[in-house]
């Protein structure tokens, strides 16, 4: 009965994974396959930028969780007062989670595209943005702060970072609303008649009952914005240079324009490394939520 499923899972999951691992110890030569061992990693250690793209990885993860969870907690703020039309606002709230990536990149790339984007006009008035205004599509990294690491960003790595959270935003608010609603009014009407204002009823009350939503939705957008590509490759396709290639972009060039496959491969596996460590993480907290109710 259950064949066909685990054929498809064989299929579609399994082989994939087992070939991956066996592309990231071969190299593709002339003669035909060749094995190299860990000499692929090597290599991929060796890229300078791969170096980069794991800094500009770290910087997107950062502002994309930070903002998305920040937005997301206070609009489920506002939701959770039961205003009128409360519906029809998730609703639209839900809009930007069924788009697709690659849509939702087009569209925010065509916002600043210089001459007749809509954004364009205001990023390139120098009385805005002095001296000379700014074009988020070209415009390159200012002087790092630390070194090689890149920070401050590009602003095309910012606006990436404002349209990666924009798309991201519905599921992280309902997701919090929901918890949100759990805690019990009695709870706060108690901590009110006992003088809390709001930001004390948000601080020592909603954010530690909260505390294991968000620390799952934590782990959630790390984990869609480690493997998300779509975004990249629609607005700003990297560039501008490699100001925004992430460590999933690198991993699409490495296969798909340089053909480096053992080295994709590779890339690959490390990003699985984390992306398991970050489900780990996340089964362990729920575990950990479960037997505290």
């Amino acid at each position: 009965m259950i064949l066909p499923t685990v054929v498809v899972i064989l299929a579609i999951q399994v082989y994939p994974a087992f070939y991956t691992v066996w592309l990231s110890l071969h190299q593709r030569e002339p003669k035909g396959w060749e094995y190299v061992g860990l000499d692929n990693f090597s290599r991929l250690f060796r890229m300078g930028i791969f170096g980069e793209s794991v800094g500009h990885t770290i910087v997107f993860l950062i502002g994309y969780t930070t903002l998305t969870l920040v937005l997301g907690f206070i609009i489920a703020l506002l939701l959770n007062r039961k205003l009128k039309l409360s519906g029809l606002y998730i609703t639209v709230l839900f809009v930007p989670w069924v788009i697709a990536d690659i849509i939702v990149g087009i569209v925010f790339r065509l916002l600043v595209v210089p001459d007749y984007g809509l954004l364009s006009g205001i990023l390139q008035n120098p009385a805005i943005f002095p001296p000379n205004g700014v074009s988020v599509l070209t415009a390159t990294r200012p002087p790092s702060w630390f070194g090689g690491f890149p920070f401050p960003p590009a602003p095309a790595m910012i606006y990436l970072i404002m349209a990666s959270a924009w798309r991201a935003l519905p599921f992280t608010t309902l997701l919090l609303l929901a918890a949100m609603q759990t805690v019990s009014n009695e709870i706060i009407e108690s901590s009110r008649m006992d003088g809390a204002n709001g930001w004390q009823v948000v601080r020592h009350i909603l954010i530690p009952l909260m505390l294991p939503t968000l620390v799952v939705a934590l782990f959630s957008l790390t984990l869609g914005g480690m493997n998300g590509v779509g975004m990249v490759f629609s607005l700003t396709g990297g560039g501008p240079g490699t100001s925004t290639e992430v460590l999933s972009y690198l991993l699409y060039v490495l296969g798909w324009s340089q053909l480096e496959f053992g080295r994709a491969a590779a890339l690959a596996l490390l990003i699985a490394v984390v992306n398991w460590a970050l489900i780990l993480a996340t089964l362990r907290i729920t575990r950990v939520e479960e037997r505290n109710q």
